[in-house]
């Protein structure tokens, strides 16, 4: 059998899919409702360091991808009217939810810091309330559970444990 001398002709759209496949760094990505994000990529997926702007929701995260979510540490922040970013929780992420040691403000006033959970406050952690309040202790599907030490505003420290 005899080879042929022809030059192999790839299909355009072939060609095209190729081209669209994402691995390794990009410039940027824009979604048709908004989203942006510029970053790392494997198999199509966000993997690595990277920025994503939800324009709906007026959010930004900047930090690690791992398999199109949320891993590892990053900062979620509001972008405000005037393009300034405030800061919404800082800390680890896993499977794109809170997860290991972060901190997360609710407003100006009221902030806590401590161990997540699959989204939710589990572990040791420090809530601080707005009300001038403190409560330090351990934590269960965002809940205050177990020993702790609840500070209210002008009153001495109450040692307080929930089931």
């Amino acid at each position: 059998m005899q080879k042929s001398r022809c030059p192999v002709i790839t299909p355009i759209s072939q060609e095209i899919l190729a081209k669209s496949r994402l691995n390794g760094a990009r410039k940027a990505i824009y979604s048709v409702n908004g989203d942006t994000y510029i970053g790392e990529w494997k198999d199509n997926k966000k993997h690595g360091r990277g920025i994503q702007k939800w324009k709906s929701k007026k959010l930004i995260y900047e930090g690690f991808w791992q398999n199109g979510k949320r891993c590892g540490q990053g900062v979620l922040a509001v972008v405000e009217k005037n393009g300034s970013h405030t800061k919404i929780y800082s800390g680890m992420w896993k499977d794109d939810k809170r997860h290991g040691y972060g901190e997360n403000w609710y407003s100006c006033f009221e902030f806590y810091e401590g161990e997540w959970f699959a989204g939710k406050r589990s572990g040791w952690g420090r809530h601080y309330y707005k009300d001038g309040s403190m409560y330090e202790g351990e934590w269960l599907n965002d809940k205050r559970c177990g020993n702790g030490i609840l500070r209210l505003r002008n009153v001495a420290p109450l040692n307080v444990t929930r089931s």
